[in-house]
């Protein structure tokens, strides 16, 4: 569900949502009625910038100013043959039966300008910027929007599927289950990426639009959940270091993957780290350590640019009609081929 796209393209081609950290020197950060700095608000985490370093810059963390302008030319470049194409394209009114119907236009996207800090991927460690190598015997699960990838239950990856049978077949953010951007960790995809923070003395709410779901976070001594206790997004628990809020993050379910297209994240230990360093930007870190996929931690850093308006509920379950539709069509492919139908040559 997108919420103020007009201002989020406007602040976002304005302000460095993906620089280094752009802290002022005499910024004063502001604060709760408790004293806590106030992180409280919403906040967008879109990215031009690759999660994984390309492999040419080795340990090079920053691009150039030549680099930078050059993909801001690319960018430009690649926006304008875009919008070329969409020229050409002889659109109907209403697509022919039976014909693709399409998908998204530049309507969705989110894109978010280039600052004069650039970062050359979001990952800072492993030094080399990618994430380190799988552990021997870890699990890896590829998805997507192409045709489905035979496999087995449980699908841990959020787009795709191994089959239609049923529901369980499918990827979890089409049933609903979890965000393909929001996790935890966060991490920048296409839209959706926005979050809201309501902070009160003794706890923070982490709440993201896609999916819509709700961490709640105590900031007291509170005991930690037994370890027989999995949740989807894991069992958050926060403390305040100088003015940095720290949430650290374990008892995943297993049910998902850790990272990428890799692992079960049952032994994953999640801390993010959320530090306000201007009025238009909170720092956002994370750290995984998930020795059961993967040979070292992995941390990256992603900028979040503050958004006026608000996050509109996303409704999933309600409007999930893609996931009716799609079992249905596979039983409808079913009965006309045990009808001696060729479903292949249907218009």
């Amino acid at each position: 569900m997108k919420i103020n796209k007009l201002i989020l393209m406007t602040l976002l081609s304005s302000l460095s949502g993906i620089v280094a950290s752009q802290s002022t020197a005499d910024y004063e950060i502001p604060r709760t009625q408790w004293g806590q700095p106030n992180l409280q608000g919403v906040w967008n985490f879109s990215s031009d910038i690759p999660m994984q370093r390309p492999q040419r810059f080795g340990t090079q963390e920053f691009l150039t100013q030549d680099e930078i302008q050059e993909r801001r030319d690319a960018i430009m470049a690649g926006r304008a043959a875009a919008d070329e194409a969409a020229a050409r394209l002889n659109v109907p009114d209403i697509p022919d039966e039976g014909s693709n119907p399409g998908g998204y236009n530049d309507f969705w996207f989110e894109t978010a300008g280039l600052g004069d800090v650039v970062r050359t991927s979001h990952i800072v460690y492993p030094e080399n910027g990618r994430q380190p190598d799988y552990v021997e015997g870890a699990n890896v699960q590829f998805g997507g929007l192409g045709p489905d990838v035979p496999g087995n239950r449980p699908v841990r990856y959020v787009v795709g599927g191994i089959d239609k049978t049923g529901p369980e077949d499918r990827g979890l953010s089409e049933r609903c289950i979890v965000g393909f951007n929001s996790g935890p960790p966060f991490t920048p995809s296409l839209y959706n990426n926005n979050m809201q923070i309501i902070q009160n003395k003794d706890t923070a709410v982490i709440m993201t639009e896609m999916i819509h779901d709700a961490r709640i976070v105590p900031l007291t001594e509170k005991p930690a959940l037994d370890d027989d206790i999995r949740l989807w997004s894991g069992d958050s628990r926060g403390y305040w270091d100088g003015d940095m809020l720290v949430v650290e993050t374990k008892n995943f379910n297993g049910y998902r993957q850790s990272f990428g297209a890799a692992g079960q994240n049952y032994e994953a230990v999640l801390t993010e780290k959320f530090t306000r360093v201007a009025y238009d930007t909170v720092d956002y870190e994370f750290t995984l350590d998930d020795p059961g996929t993967f040979t070292d931690k992995i941390t990256a850093v992603v900028p979040m640019i503050k958004m006026a308006g608000q996050i509109y509920e996303y409704a999933c379950h309600e409007g999930n009609y893609g996931m009716i539709n799609t079992l249905r069509g596979a039983r409808v492919e079913e009965r006309l081929i045990s009808e001696g139908v060729d479903i292949g040559e249907r218009d």
